[in-house]
């Protein structure tokens, strides 16, 4: 029974009738998940368009950010893109509120590293109140030299 009951599971993922809240078993970032509901993606999506959805949900709505555990480097950059802009037009409550989001995600050893340094400038500050630790993140990409020129903040 229990194989039936699997076999249907696997058939019924398969043919995209389930929502999917992981990248299926074997991929690089297996360990990413997400609530479905904020995303809604068929389970029978392929990886990589699963991950450009997700991306592009963050781009959109930024604080989803918050419903992802180990978040890949292209949703970290996805939403070190809106930090970005948030900063461009002055909004740094905002951004600040999003460099929360990414610490947060960076408190498991297991959420891959989107920027080199950017682990090591987080974990640099663990254990200081979270203002502090925000300014601290978001001086740290602004004096990131970035091919993609994460953050310009005002001096």
């Amino acid at each position: 029974m229990n194989t039936l009951l699997a076999w249907l599971k696997n058939l019924s993922r398969l043919c995209g009738f389930e929502t999917a809240d992981s990248f299926p078993p074997g991929h690089a970032h297996a360990r990413t998940r997400w609530v479905g509901a904020y995303f809604d993606i068929a389970s029978d999506v392929k990886p990589e368009e699963m991950e450009r959805r997700i991306a592009d949900a963050i781009a959109n709505t930024p604080l989803v950010f918050a419903h992802i555990t180990h978040p890949t480097p292209r949703m970290q950059r996805a939403l070190l893109g809106v930090i970005e802009a948030r900063l461009r037009h002055r909004n740094e409550r905002e951004a600040a509120q999003l460099a929360a989001l990414l610490i947060k995600a960076y408190q498991s050893p297991h959420t891959a590293e989107a920027v080199p340094g950017l682990r090591h400038a987080i974990d640099s500050t663990v254990g200081e109140e979270a203002p502090y630790r925000v300014r601290n993140l978001l001086a740290f990409l602004a004096d990131m030299q970035s091919p993609f020129d994460v953050i310009e903040m005002r001096s």
